[in-house]
């Protein structure tokens, strides 16, 4: 007796559904499923894709998502300090850093890191964009915000290398101990490398109106 399988068409979409991030064989099934389900649902996203993927694209001075016919919402705010410049990887990294509000300067998107095992060198990256930047534009910090992997930390290295003869002061994020979390928890890098970026704890206020007592 021939085992039961889906139709067709279902084993496409759910084929389609694997090749998101995080979407297992079972996950991909029940996703095709539902939507399958309920038609409406599944008409708005298909929709919505194929608008998103129509109309979006990146911005030629920065690297971040860009509405086709709009002016970019990072290159053209006036309010942005432009001596300060952050690098990251990819579009998505741009969103988590701004939202802290603890930099209000520009931003580049390299679109990735450099990667010999994955064909990827200087020249599949946006460096030569960020080199104009930095001759075109009084930058005075470049803060390299980019993966704390081997790749990462090579990307850096190599940014590093290439900054230094501009004369811009070039930092890394740092990197340690999550807040909330406690040591049992974290692995050696990420204690050894919260060891060699610790500082000085400022002495508290002392309150005025308030003496020790002898």
């Amino acid at each position: 007796m021939a085992a039961i399988e889906y139709p067709e068409s279902v084993r496409h979409l759910v084929l389609a559904l694997r090749q998101l991030p995080g979407i297992g064989q079972r996950s991909a099934e029940r996703l095709a499923i539902w939507l399958l389900g309920h038609q409406a649902a599944a008409g708005q996203l298909a929709g919505c894709v194929t608008e998103a993927v129509r109309e979006l694209d990146a911005c030629p001075t920065c690297g971040f998502f860009l509405q086709q016919g709009r002016p970019c919402g990072v290159c053209d705010d006036p309010s942005r300090d432009h001596g300060s410049l952050c690098v990251v990887e990819q579009p998505t990294d741009v969103l988590p850093l701004d939202r802290t509000g603890a930099f209000k300067g520009r931003y580049l998107v390299l679109g990735g890191r450099l990667s010999p095992l994955d064909n990827i060198g200087p020249d599949d990256l946006r460096i030569a964009l960020l080199l104009d930047l930095i001759r075109q534009r009084q930058v005075n910090e470049v803060i390299l915000a980019l993966g704390s992997d081997v790749e990462g930390e090579a990307t850096a290295h190599y940014l590093a290398g290439l900054l230094q003869p501009h004369g811009v002061r070039v930092t890394r994020l740092a990197q340690g101990l999550p807040a909330g979390g406690g040591l049992e928890q974290c692995d050696e890098l990420t204690l050894f490398r919260a060891l060699q970026g610790r500082r000085p704890l400022p002495a508290a206020d002392e309150n005025p109106g308030q003496r020790p007592e002898a």
